[in-house]
């Protein structure tokens, strides 16, 4: 029989209570950890509640049925009491917004594809450095060469040339979450489609980016969110307007209100009511940005 003696009682008492310190210092760990953790995001978003609280308080007073029907006009609507809005402002950000979208995605998407699924290609240097010269580019430089691109050989500023100047500032971002989002897929999903017969360009419409719509549509929400608040870019292209285009085609190749510059000239001018207006446009460019976001996550869990 095995003899048992108050040494070995000491021994077994003591192994098993170094598990559960072990326990313990690992629970309290992974507690401080997601208190720092916790304690780090309130100290971001507190900023970031207090500038929008603080928008939405001057802006707010601003916001009524004349904002979104009546245009700015001339100064002396300032003077006279005369209504005044923004509504060709608000149509402008979206035409223009919306027109540099649809030229940004398929060229930051198709640059994304290049480099990720055919990263031996010739032409991948050369268009990597024009991405990375793009992405570190100031948006004013931006707005500059569509400036020299478009506004120079059409001789008027336009909405087309402020879709241009924004659509450099989409397709460096789009071209790089694109690659990022392709590079995460496996590639034996590649080696299945190709084992059945199907073309190389086949599987990347089918099968790889199907896979990876999360990754190109958070890319292409930040894209756009980046540049729907730049307004350098647009003094030098779409430039602005006080009325409404007396034509549809006013609003490609005539000057073009939008909501980040009509703001940044509202916030110079000497007139409080105009004052107000660019709070309140603050807070009609937040609005929108934050629709998009809730817009395209929702469509992309349904689909």
């Amino acid at each position: 029989m095995t003899a048992f003696n108050g040494n070995t009682t000491k021994t077994g008492s003591a192994a098993l209570a170094t598990p559960v310190l072990s326990l313990g210092r690992r629970y309290w760990r992974d507690r401080l950890m997601l208190g720092l953790l916790a304690s780090s995001t309130i100290l971001v978003l507190v900023p970031l509640f207090i500038v929008i609280a603080y928008v939405v308080v001057q802006g707010i007073g601003a916001l009524n049925w004349d904002f979104f029907t009546q245009e700015l006009g001339s100064p002396t609507r300032a003077h006279t009491g005369q209504p005044t809005g923004l509504v060709h402002t608000i149509i402008g950000t979206l035409v223009v917004d919306s027109m540099a979208l649809i030229i940004a995605v398929p060229l930051g998407i198709g640059a994304g594809v290049m480099l990720a699924e055919y990263p031996d290609h010739r032409l991948n240097p050369l268009l990597r450095l024009l991405n990375d010269t793009l992405n570190g580019m100031p948006a004013i430089l931006k707005g500059m060469l569509a400036f020299a691109l478009i506004v120079k050989p059409m001789g008027t500023f336009s909405g087309l040339a402020g879709a241009v100047a924004l659509t450099f500032v989409m397709l460096p971002i789009i071209a790089r979450a694109t690659e990022s989002a392709l590079d995460i897929i496996p590639w034996s999903i590649r080696e299945a489609g190709l084992a059945l017969g199907l073309p190389r360009w086949r599987v990347i419409l089918s099968t790889i980016i199907p896979a990876a719509k999360v990754g190109l549509v958070t890319g292409i929400l930040i894209a756009f969110a980046r540049a729907a608040g730049e307004a350098a870019p647009l003094l030098f292209t779409s430039f602005g307007n006080n009325y409404l285009p007396s034509r549809w085609t006013g609003w490609l190749f005539g000057p073009v209100d939008t909501l980040p510059q009509r703001l940044y000239s509202l916030a110079i001018s000497p007139y409080k009511q105009w004052h107000e207006m660019g709070w309140a446009a603050g807070i009609v460019l937040l609005v929108m940005v934050i629709l998009l976001f809730i817009t395209a996550r929702v469509t992309v869990r349904r689909a």
